[in-house]
C-alpha cells in the first residue's frame, strides 16, 4: 500500500517519524509520505527534520519513505510561493489542505489556487467544483479520496466528478494516529461511500506508484 498524506508530531501527529514509519512497514506498506502541516512560519523547520531522516528510514524499515508536507490554512493567493518554497526546502510531495466540508474556515478560492500551484495532491477537496476539477486534470493534479472521519463525507462528490472528467484520485489516510493507517476494512468501507469499486482502489495506488517513481 502506498499512502502519501500522514502526519507526525512536528505538526498535530501522536507519533515520531521513526514510529510512524514502522508501525507502517508493519501494516503492510510500500511507501509512505511524512506530509506535515506547514506555512511560512514554520516551513523550513519541518521540511528539513523530515528529509533528514528519510534515508535512514528507508534503508532500516526497506520500506520507501518519502518527505513531504501540507500547506494549510495560507491564503489562496500565496499557495502557489508556497508549494514552490517547500519543493526548494527538499518536500518531494506537496499536499494542500483542501476546502474539506467539516473545516468551512479554510479560504474560499483554496482548490483552485492549489490546483494552479500544480502541487501533487489537493487533500480532501471537499464540494469542489467541476472546472476545479477539469484544471486538476489538465494540470496533474491528484484529488484526494480521504479514509479520515469527517473529511470523508465529500468523498463520493469529489468521486463522481473525477470519474466523470476523468481527472486522477488517490487514497490517503490523513493518518495522525496509528489506528489511522490503511486496513483492509477502512479501504473497503471508504469505497463504499464513495461508490468505487476495488479496480478504482488499484488505479489510484498505480496514481500514487506514477508520482513517487516520478521523482
Amino acid at each position: 500500500m502506498i499512502d502519501l498524506h500522514t502526519h507526525t508530531f512536528f505538526s498535530d501527529g501522536d507519533l515520531i517519524p521513526s514510529e510512524l514509519v514502522c508501525r507502517a512497514k508493519n501494516a503492510g506498506y510500500y511507501a509512505i509520505a511524512l506530509t506535515d502541516h506547514a506555512d511560512f512560519s514554520n516551513m523550513d523547520f519541518v521540511i528539513r527534520r523530515i528529509t533528514r531522516i528519510t534515508d535512514g528510514l528507508r534503508r532500516y524499515y526497506k520500506i520507501n519513505v518519502i518527505a513531504g508536507c501540507e500547506i494549510t490554512y495560507i491564503p489562496p493567493e500565496l499557495i502557489s510561493k508556497a508549494v514552490q518554497q517547500a519543493r526548494k526546502l527538499g518536500a518531494k510531495i506537496v499536499v494542500v489542505h483542501g476546502e474539506s466540508p467539516v473545516e468551512p474556515a479554510v479560504p474560499k478560492g483554496t482548490n483552485r489556487a492549489a490546483i494552479l500551484s500544480r502541487c501533487d495532491i489537493l487533500a480532501h477537496p471537499g464540494y469542489i467544483t467541476e472546472e476545479d476539477v477539469r484544471v486538476a486534470k489538465k494540470n496533474n493534479v491528484l484529488l484526494e479520496i480521504t479514509t479520515r472521519n469527517g473529511h470523508r463525507i465529500g468523498n463520493w462528490y469529489v468521486a463522481e466528478f473525477a470519474k466523470k472528467i476523468g481527472a486522477k484520485l488517490v487514497m490517503d489516510t490523513d493518518t495522525h494516529k496509528p489506528e489511522d493507517l490503511f486496513s483492509e476494512k477502512k479501504i473497503k468501507d471508504v469505497l463504499k461511500e464513495a461508490k468505487l469499486t476495488q479496480s478504482d482502489f488499484a488505479e489510484m495506488q498505480k496514481n500514487a506508484k506514477n508520482l513517487i517513481m516520478s521523482f
